[in-house]
């Protein structure tokens, strides 16, 4: 199965109607989901297989408990720790698309303890750039990294956000890629150019892929160089989540040894789902 190390937080998703008006109000629909990009991840993993796992710390209080009830209930299986206060992240979502997140992890970068333990029955071990941004989390996701490829585990890595790269330093994230060496490294086209990957230089990563909204998917390999065109969505409702979901998608496609096109395939068709929905989900309400 896959494993996730990260964010269990709230996601507080606002789909403005018209332009926001300062002083006055601005007509939304308003919606709160399970949010954490390594959350996400797992969510999605375990509706794709059945099963997933996550770890992290999530608050101990109502919003934990309630967070964890909701990735359980779908198969996810949550391990770490459980102290401090759960975040929260507001999502203002415009009609086009475009999303601006405002974020507050609590207690989120507190896991302090690595457990080898996670990674019984492990194929992927999944962790955000988010992870390796403060201490003491950062520490617990180097050493999982570290576990998962000597047992052959296959790591990736999702850049994340550019705010994040800048919060560490583009060389910083070089160096870090360089010493991870993750299977794979997903990123936006705007995440690539914060750290000049390109295809000849794949930041120690054996596949990076790419992506780009509604223009097509890149990958960077050994051996290639892929290009995949991106069907346009039926309906757009909300991004959210859906870099998550093309992961998820990818990683347990990979996971069946599935062909590179297959994965893509896969990972575009979840992503589909999600983007026609308010937050990172495949349910309907």
């Amino acid at each position: 199965m896959l494993c996730a190390i990260g964010d269990l937080i709230e996601d507080v998703v606002v789909q403005l109607h018209e332009e926001m008006r300062a002083d006055t109000d601005s007509r939304a629909v308003i919606a709160r989901r399970r949010g954490g990009s390594a959350a996400n991840v797992a969510y999605f993993a375990a509706k794709l297989t059945g099963r997933s796992r996550f770890v992290g710390c999530v608050g101990r209080d109502p919003l934990g408990d309630s967070l964890i009830g909701q990735l359980t209930r779908h198969g996810v299986e949550v391990c770490g720790e459980r102290h401090g206060r759960t975040g929260s992240i507001v999502v203002l979502s415009t009609a086009d698309g475009t999303r601006t997140m405002i974020t507050d992890r609590g207690d989120a970068i507190a896991l302090k303890t690595f457990d080898a333990a996670w990674l019984d029955g492990v194929h992927s071990l999944h962790i955000p750039l988010y992870s390796f941004s403060h201490e003491p989390i950062a520490s617990v996701a180097r050493a999982a990294v570290g576990a998962a490829s000597s047992r052959g585990v296959c790591v990736s890595v999702d850049l994340s956000s550019v705010a994040v790269i800048e919060h560490l330093g583009s060389d910083a994230v070089r160096s870090l890629m360089a010493r991870l060496s993750p299977d794979v490294l997903f990123c936006t086209r705007a995440e690539a150019e914060s750290v000049a990957l390109r295809a000849d230089d794949r930041l120690g990563a054996r596949v990076a892929v790419v992506k780009d909204g509604e223009r097509p998917v890149r990958v960077f390999g050994d051996e290639h160089e892929s290009t995949f065109a991106v069907a346009p969505a039926s309906t757009v409702v909300d991004g959210t989540g859906a870099g998550d979901a093309f992961a998820a998608g990818f990683l347990t496609s990979r996971s069946n040894g599935a062909s590179l096109d297959e994965c893509v395939a896969s990972a575009q068709s979840v992503a589909a789902r999600v983007v026609a929905r308010a937050g990172a989900t495949l349910e309907d309400a």
